[in-house]
């Protein structure tokens, strides 16, 4: 095991937990900062080349967890917690991809954040993906969105 320590904190919209769009639908538009302590600073250079980041983050308001969730996307059934993006999680680590809009020193300016304002940073990294967009599959989410999808039409 290895002890984590932030190397920067979230500065977000998001007070509280129900404010984060969830469910079928959601879009994560908010607009907002990551700011890294002045020592990981310099590891920000040549960042603004990459329009996406990889944010590794700590859920560190949760507590304990459950191995079989009923997420917002499909209350119909359990889900394997590992096959979500629950926050109560063994090891409290949420990632998120977001879109790199400009850099002023130590401070990232990005959108599409989920995590509430003071959020402790573990890591960031930028986004790469060399996986066909045909390839990619969506498991039981897909099956979700398609209900959510159909619903709407009656």
């Amino acid at each position: 095991m290895f002890n984590a320590q932030p190397i920067g904190f979230i500065h977000s919209s998001y007070r509280d937990p129900a404010d984060i769009p969830k469910g079928l639908g959601a879009k994560h538009e908010a607009v907002g900062e990551i700011e890294l302590l002045a020592e990981f600073a310099p590891g920000l250079a040549d960042i603004e080349g990459f329009s996406h980041l990889y944010v590794i983050w700590e859920f560190d308001r949760a507590v304990g967890f459950d191995l079989s969730v009923r997420p917002p996307t499909d209350k119909s059934r359990a889900h394997g917690l590992f096959s979500t993006h629950a926050p109560r999680r063994p090891n409290p680590i949420g990632l998120t991809v977001v879109e790199l809009l400009g850099r002023d020193g130590a401070r990232l300016r990005v959108a599409g954040l989920d995590m509430l304002d003071a959020t402790p940073v573990l890591d960031i990294k930028p986004y790469l993906s060399s996986i066909p967009e045909q390839k990619l599959r969506r498991g039981w989410l897909a099956e979700a969105e398609k209900a959510g999808k159909a619903g709407k039409r009656e």
